[in-house]
């Protein structure tokens, strides 16, 4: 297993008394840290959230182009036989589980930087839920997000947004059948558009 090692200054955390704000300043040896990556650097990675100071800020995209993104994300929740059950066979007692699922995905991807402070309210053009029943190695549902916008910033973290959320939506409306089901595996598979290309995992 591979280590993750940081250097912190003391000054990592400082609080200034007069107005009561709690400031975070991120110290450089920190953010050159998460440019390493199994001990080797790593030059092309940079955190674009901190300034110089290592304070967080919202990263100006005012001089970019606006170009079509689009990212996919997936994630499963891994469920009993009763829950798969009322799932497949609409008799959950609060409803239509995965309906109910999938608007409130949608809802959420709109709503990811009201969520995640440093994303950028996006216009999106599209946002699809699509929910596949699995029996084997364990019953589970697999969510997969589609966001599309055409802007100058990409949609990661909005189909991110959209899988977590209607995953958890899935465990509100069957958490009195059993409240053992569990939420794995969500990540990123695709992303297009922007500075960085294509990414494929």
């Amino acid at each position: 297993m591979r280590k993750f090692f940081c250097v912190v200054r003391p000054s990592f955390f400082s609080k200034k008394m007069g107005d009561k704000r709690l400031i975070f300043n991120a110290s450089y040896d920190m953010i050159k840290a998460f440019g390493r990556k199994g001990g080797r650097h790593m030059p092309n990675m940079r955190l674009t959230h901190f300034d110089e100071g290592g304070a967080a800020v919202m990263v100006d995209v005012s001089g970019k182009d606006k170009t079509h993104r689009e990212a996919t994300a997936s994630g499963r929740i891994y469920v009993s036989e009763p829950v798969y059950n009322a799932i497949a066979g609409g008799t959950a007692a609060k409803g239509d589980v995965l309906g109910v699922a999938r608007i409130a995905g949608i809802m959420a991807a709109k709503r990811t930087s009201d969520t995640i402070p440093l994303c950028h309210p996006l216009p999106l053009a599209k946002c699809t839920l699509d929910f596949t029943l699995e029996e084997t190695p364990r019953r589970s549902v697999r969510a997969a997000a589609t966001v599309k916008v055409t802007g100058e910033t990409g949609v990661e973290m909005e189909a991110l947004h959209a899988v977590s959320v209607a995953l958890l939506t899935i465990y509100d409306m069957c958490k009195a059948i059993d409240k053992r089901m569990e939420i794995s595996d969500i990540r990123l598979e695709r992303k297009s558009g922007g500075k960085s290309g294509t990414f494929v995992r």
